[in-house]
């Protein structure tokens, strides 16, 4: 028992230690009244989601998060999940965006139980489209491998780039109604902050 204390104490000085070395990636926010842009990507059951059509529905949540090994992921994704049906019943669609592997997105899913769509971004085409990317340094590679993640083999061809932990809702006109861009990612837009921007 003490020595899963010690570990997951060390995980979260890790993690926060991340968090306070990289509050000024090269990666920027979209802002509200900008259109957004378009993507297509397969989700993690092969199905081929495109913005476009999603929001002939009705409007989007986009959130990008950056893998089944970050607790603060998987805890936002966990409760836009508990709260799904105030979403649905407004016509609206989550969808997540990650640069992990496929394999790791189905770790994600058992972590959190999310039933939305998640779309492992293969060659960062929507996290650059969003300027959401930003490379992880070397001492910070060096760092997490010894807490066992690597980031070659968590997002394999993406190798060590993460995203801004950015949440935008898109309207049915296809621009950015609400945006949250915060580069510490230990802070993320609430299912609260989502729902009063609809």
């Amino acid at each position: 028992m003490k020595k899963i204390t010690l570990l997951l104490f060390a995980t979260f000085f890790a993690f926060s230690t991340f968090a306070q070395n990289n509050r000024n990636p090269s990666a920027q926010a979209l802002k509200v009244g900008e259109k957004a842009p378009d993507f297509t990507a397969l989700d993690q059951n092969g199905k081929t989601i495109s913005l476009k059509e999603v929001l002939k529905n009705g409007e989007a949540v986009i959130i990008f998060y950056r893998g089944q090994w970050c607790p603060y992921c998987n805890k936002q994704l966990k409760n836009l999940n508990d709260s799904l049906s105030f979403l649905t019943e407004k016509n609206v669609t989550i969808l997540s965006i990650t640069p992990e592997t496929i394999e790791n997105v189905q770790k994600t899913i058992a972590k959190t139980k999310a039933s939305f769509s998640i779309l492992a971004d293969k060659g960062l085409a929507i996290m650059n489209s969003y300027k959401v990317t930003f490379a992880v340094d070397e001492n910070t590679i060096t760092k997490y491998k010894k807490y066992g993640i690597d980031f070659e083999k968590a997002n394999a061809e993406n190798g060590a780039n993460l995203p801004v932990p950015a949440t935008y809702i898109v309207g049915k006109d296809g621009r950015i109604k609400y945006a949250f861009f915060n580069p510490d990612y230990s802070k993320r837009a609430s299912v609260k902050d989502i729902i009063e921007n609809l």
